[in-house]
């Protein structure tokens, strides 16, 4: 019973009975945050986690109102894209398929290497083509792919159109300087990363410069040295980087007869066999030719350029 003499108990009772009678009749409480917003206990209790919702996008010329989420869709792609080109690498071949005895096909592919700075040795009487080599490959009746720096087509302008434009042979790209895409590589100096897509573009405008109307999208590294930010660097300007499967060493050689058989040992069918279209530094190169070429004929081997290797691969 309440004693309406005291007031303070009067007060107090009438909280009590007002506490418990208005709930009741205002039904549930309105939510405290926006209708659809996530709870916090679905990520964390602390309000930094729920991230903040991006501002609404006006729409496109074209698109219906309300197309944010289409918006947001093409961003998502757009930003994937972007990931994956970031992030691409250009394709690396080394070998053609291992076919039977019936698809025997080997690549004879030739370096013609002079390096950025050499063209004073050039003047003094170096030599760094071979044009004795070349005049085998064309008696022999041999197809060959024909790896060049920029720097030596620069130099061999005439013998670089007449190559490039005898359908025995390819053209393909070897840098412009014939420095190394990764170290350490033989000694070779090394290639700033920001400058690799350029070296690759200037050699292909040097060739087309001398004259050669169609050079294939082959890439060789100097050194055949490489790493992914090289392979990431040569990937927008579409090249296949080919390496090689047999190495013949006539490279500073002296005995063709040993390069020769270092050839004839290692090739198997699909093979990709890396010689050099330089006198000064593989002056045996032509001598070895002449005894591989026969050679492999007799074993039942064909010789193809690289597009077509790969081409059957």
């Amino acid at each position: 019973m309440i004693d309406f003499r005291c007031p303070r108990l009067v007060r107090a009772a009438l909280v009590a009975l007002l506490a418990l009678v208005v709930p009741a009749c205002a039904g549930p409480s309105a939510p405290s945050s926006p209708v659809g917003a996530p709870a916090a206990r679905d990520y964390s209790d602390h309000p930094a986690s729920y991230g903040t919702v991006p501002p609404l996008q006006a729409p496109r010329d074209g698109a219906p109102d309300g197309g944010q989420d289409g918006n947001r869709v093409e961003a998502r792609g757009e930003a994937k894209a972007a990931r994956a080109a970031r992030t691409a690498l250009a394709p690396v071949w080394r070998h053609g398929a291992r076919r039977g005895v019936s698809g025997k096909q080997v690549a004879l592919t030739f370096d013609a290497d002079m390096m950025a700075g050499q063209q004073d040795r050039a003047d003094a009487g170096e030599q760094f083509d071979n044009p004795g080599l070349i005049a085998a490959l064309r008696e022999l009746k041999v197809p060959a792919t024909v790896f060049m720096t920029g720097t030596w087509a620069a130099r061999y302008p005439g013998q670089a159109r007449a190559i490039g434009r005898d359908p025995l042979f390819e053209v393909a790209n070897h840098s412009y300087s014939h420095h190394a895409f990764a170290t350490p590589c033989y000694g070779l100096p090394e290639v700033d990363p920001g400058a690799m897509r350029a070296e690759v573009e200037r050699t292909f405008a040097e060739l087309r410069r001398a004259g050669v109307p169609a050079p294939v999208p082959y890439f060789r590294f100097p050194g055949g040295c490489y790493d992914d930010t090289a392979l990431r660097a040569l990937a927008p300007t579409g090249v296949t980087a080919v390496q090689w499967d047999v190495s013949s060493g006539d490279a500073f050689a002296t005995d063709p007869g040993a390069v020769a058989e270092e050839v004839l040992t290692r090739v198997r069918p699909g093979s990709v066999v890396v010689l050099h279209v330089t006198r000064s530094a593989a002056p045996v190169t032509e001598e070895a030719v002449r005894e591989i070429v026969p050679e492999l004929r007799r074993r039942g081997y064909g010789f193809a350029r690289v597009s077509e290797l790969a081409a059957g691969s």
